[in-house]
């Protein structure tokens, strides 16, 4: 039989992967003669399976196979790559032999005797240690804990182990912030996966290019790495690992079992912070997750992207700012640690860009225990995140405004009256804003339910008609919601409403109606006049007061966010103060370099009654 040469010497140098689940240690030992991993990806739902091995000469082969192929047909094509293999390796030996001496004397060793064609190595699959014949297919062949023998080299067979579809760091990596990886785990989740962290030794210099000019330059490589001491998915970087790039070791797992494990390294190294910001003696209130009592609760817009990165918002709405502040890579560090500084249980947020949901606020509040939902409206949406551990999610309710007024028939009453005003009814019609609501259940007692309320009103000053409207369709929705569908849950309605408290939809939340001759039915003007009377039944009450602006940027500054909560099952533990007057204007305005949004977050904590 032929052996792949060398293979026996190879294999005594094999690390196998054993990370013990513990977060005292997670070490990887050297086996001497342990098998090789073949990792088996197999799903019902995919026509084909893939196959990944390496192979004796150091090739890593991924082979994509149908499940419904002979297993004889997969042995044959992986005996061809084994092959191929031995063939490219000895062709680099014999490279290597008859290449010119160092001494450069140019005199060549002669040519050596060509070394005898190799035959196709045998290859075997046997599970139980009995081999599976070749008809079966691979569906049923590629069984875990098989062993696959290619020559003389045995692999274990892991089927559908835990595995990283995918893994990513930040870019921009800020001392004092928490750094979060983005993970997607198949066959396994992140809490039970390993983690360890790294952090170079000292900074990497950046060296001339040979034969270059002195300004092109190039980065050095990394003078070795030595451990945090942090064994957990998040890292906070201290201002010793300021221009030091970090290095993530993490293997994944499901608590039973752990797959192959990634390293993966920053691409640029830690910068240094902004220092204060306007949120961290905010956070002296928040330290703990408060009990099963209460429900912290946050409300905030935390400025879209879209919105920041315009010629438009560089020079007009926000000139004050100093540029890099608007940048979405320095913004998310910023919200990152101010989300996650408040330890909420419902967080309601407010021109989210879907990117920023996936690729940000996912990985870092999901690493603090939370799950979030994300409704789009055009370039940007709402999301809402709960904690895990206190709520799960019943279900979701979430509607378009325009949508649900023209069919929905529980508003056929507002409609009937919109239709009289046609110009109007024209405008109300254009806009995108929508409304998300999602039902909550208790982990702890499954008859505690509450209907969670999120959304981003028409934005225009002049467009106060249209956020009664807006306001209506919301309460009616919710009323559906909460009586029919779920009768007798209380609800939370967060959202940046664009109202101060002396508008007309503010009155209408507040008091449960509003009077056909308001001066917010005129807001734009005669021609969209739209009179009509408005009620709703709830009781609702804003749970963080009035305060005198949620909202602070050059040319304006007003209360405009709201936590609104059902008076007839919840009430106020605690407001956490917003930040001081002096905090908010050390930089003019808002956003700035220690705030990443034009807006302030609201945050209370709610009991049940």
């Amino acid at each position: 039989m032929w052996r792949l040469p060398g293979a026996r010497a190879a294999l005594r140098g094999v690390r196998t992967a054993v990370e013990r689940h513990s977060r005292a240690e997670a070490a990887t030992e050297t086996a001497a003669g342990a098998m090789e991993r073949a990792v088996v990806r197999c799903v019902p739902s995919e026509p084909k399976l893939s196959l990944s091995f390496a192979l004796a000469d150091g090739s890593h082969k991924n082979m994509q196979r149908d499940q419904s192929e002979p297993l004889g047909r997969a042995l044959n094509r992986i005996a061809t790559n084994a092959l191929k293999g031995h063939a490219k390796a000895a062709a680099v030996k014999k490279s290597k032999k008859n290449r010119p001496n160092a001494s450069g004397g140019g005199a060549c060793a002669g040519p050596g005797p060509e070394p005898a064609a190799a035959s196709e190595p045998v290859v075997k699959l046997y599970y139980r240690e009995e081999a599976v014949a070749e008809d079966v297919l691979n569906v049923d062949a590629w069984q875990d804990g098989a062993v696959l023998q290619i020559g003389d080299v045995k692999y274990k067979v892991e089927r559908n182990p835990p595995a990283f579809t995918e893994l990513q760091l930040p870019r921009y990596i800020m001392a004092g912030f928490p750094v979060c990886p983005k993970l997607g785990v198949e066959f396994g989740d992140p809490t039970g996966s390993l983690f360890r962290w790294y952090k170079e030794t000292k900074p990497r210099t950046a060296e001339p290019e040979s034969g270059g000019p002195s300004s092109l330059s190039r980065t050095s490589p990394s003078h070795g790495w030595t451990e945090t001491g942090v064994d957990e998915r998040v890292y906070t970087p201290s201002n010793a690992d300021i221009g030091l790039r970090l290095k993530l070791h993490c293997t994944p797992g499901n608590g039973q079992r752990f797959g192959p494990s990634r390293e993966l390294e920053s691409v640029c190294p830690v910068e240094a912070g902004p220092g204060t910001c306007t949120f961290d003696h905010r956070h002296l209130y928040t330290k703990k997750v408060t009990d099963d009592s209460l429900i912290r609760t946050v409300s905030y817009n935390i400025l879209a992207d879209t919105y920041a990165q315009t010629e438009f918002s560089r020079t007009v709405l926000y000139p004050y700012c100093a540029p890099y502040a608007l940048e979405l890579d320095y913004r998310q560090n910023l919200i990152q640690k101010e989300l996650t500084g408040y330890n909420a249980d419902l967080i309601c947020l407010q021109e989210v860009d879907r990117n920023v949901f996936t690729d940000s606020l996912v990985p870092a509040l999901e690493a603090f225990g939370l799950e979030g939902v994300f409704r789009i409206k055009q370039h940007e949406g709402l999301a809402t995140f709960y904690r895990k551990s206190k709520f799960s999610l019943l279900s979701q309710h979430d509607i378009a405004f325009h949508e649900a007024l023209q069919s929905d028939p529980l508003h056929k009453e507002l409609l009937e009256k919109l239709v009289l005003y046609p110009s109007a009814q024209e405008r109300v019609f254009q806009r995108s804003s929508v409304l998300q609501v999602s039902v909550l259940q208790s982990t702890k007692d499954s008859s505690k339910k509450i209907c969670v309320a999120n959304t981003h009103l028409y934005w225009h000053p002049k467009g106060g008609y249209i956020r009664l409207i807006q306001m209506a369709v919301a309460l009616a929705h919710i009323r559906h919601v909460s009586c029919d569908l779920y009768p007798g849950i209380p609800v939370i309605f967060c959202g940046d409403f664009n109202s101060t408290p002396s508008t007309g939809m503010y009155h209408f939340v507040i008091n449960g109606n509003i009077p056909e001759d308001h001066e917010d039915w005129t807001s734009n003007g005669e021609e969209e006049r739209c009179n009509m009377s408005l009620t709703h039944f709830f009781k609702l009450k804003s749970a963080c007061g009035e305060p005198a602006y949620t909202n602070y940027v050059g040319g304006f500054h007003g209360c405009l966010d709201y936590v609104f909560i059902d008076l007839n099952a919840l009430e106020v533990e605690q407001v956490i103060p917003l930040p001081s007057h002096e905090e908010v204007t050390t930089h003019q305005a808002l956003p700035s370099v220690s705030h990443p949004s034009d807006h302030i977050a609201l945050v209370c904590d709610l009991k049940w009654k």
